[in-house]
């Protein structure tokens, strides 16, 4: 989502290549409070440390960093067998489409999941929201029986009762999607959010779900496929990310650090998320990369 993307910082400007998306910019004054409040979250668990140091090691030099898995193995081995899987994950390359494969489920195991953008201040949708919801209709038309969820929470400056979710669900609904068809989840401010509170509606509304596409923009795809596929894993869901359809936006990237920040925010570590999220992130306060 909007509220991540991160600015180069001093520490990562000779290994990271950051581009910024400025909407990002202007969100984050007016979520800063609430986010600073979500990463109040105390100090991190020994095995956080260690996934810190896996995932920050990759984003930073591009190689895992073998002791710091290995130690984690030692301390809870099925974590380190979950984040085993999700490196993998994360180190799979993601083809962006336009438009969804022909051989996914065509029964109502498949859900399409739209990641919101970040509301105009009165509550209206901005150019890009729309583009992906353009998407959105064409997967739906070509899936019909396809559940939909679509995911983002309150970004309108000026509206406090708008949110992304809900404003999505209402322009579907407008262009003759079926009502029972379309879930909202309106809580999430973080695409690591839009996942695990994905799951949470999935898991009570749609338990059938088994498979997802993730429609969003072209930069935002492999994130959004990286995070969700995290999060499977995380809960031992049988969830499969198995395609994607995307906007083409004008420019944006997400980086490879910002990408770290939120796969610690899926294991429980806000803070240290928020931190790279604001680039306030010392990479120094990490041991040197051990090699396997």
């Amino acid at each position: 989502m909007r509220t991540e993307t991160i600015r180069k910082g001093k520490h990562f400007a000779s290994m990271v290549t950051l581009f910024v998306f400025f909407p990002v910019l202007l969100v984050l004054p007016l979520l800063g409070t609430a986010l600073q409040g979500a990463a109040a979250t105390g100090e991190k668990t020994p095995s956080q440390g260690l996934i810190e140091r896996l995932v920050i090691s990759y984003a930073a030099y591009g190689e895992r960093d073998g002791e710091a898995l290995q130690e984690l193995a030692a301390l809870d081995p099925a974590a380190a067998d979950q984040w085993t899987r999700i490196m993998a994950l994360w180190e799979t390359p993601v083809t962006v489409r336009e438009s969804l494969p022909e051989d996914l489920p065509r029964d109502d195991t498949l859900c399409l999941i739209a990641l919101g953008f970040q509301l105009n201040p009165d509550g209206s949708m901005r150019e890009e929201l729309t583009e992906r919801l353009k998407v959105l209709k064409a997967a739906s038309e070509q899936y019909p029986n396809a559940e939909i969820v679509c995911t983002g929470g309150g970004t309108a400056a000026d509206d406090p009762t708008a949110t992304e979710a809900g404003k999505m669900a209402e322009w579907l609904r407008k262009q003759g999607v079926e009502a029972s068809r379309i879930h909202v989840e309106d809580r999430s401010l973080t695409t690591a959010q839009n996942a695990v509170f994905t799951f949470d509606l999935l898991e009570k509304d749609c338990p059938q779900v088994n498979r997802l596409a993730i429609i969003s923009s072209d930069y935002h795809i492999a994130t959004g496929t990286l995070l969700f596929g995290a999060e499977a894993i995380l809960r031992g869901s049988g969830a499969a990310v198995a395609g994607n359809a995307a906007w083409k936006a004008p420019g944006g990237s997400l980086s490879v650090m910002f990408q770290a920040g939120a796969l610690i925010e899926l294991a429980g570590d806000a803070e240290t998320a928020f931190a790279i999220y604001y680039d306030t992130y010392d990479i120094h306060e990490l041991p040197p990369l051990h090699k396997e």
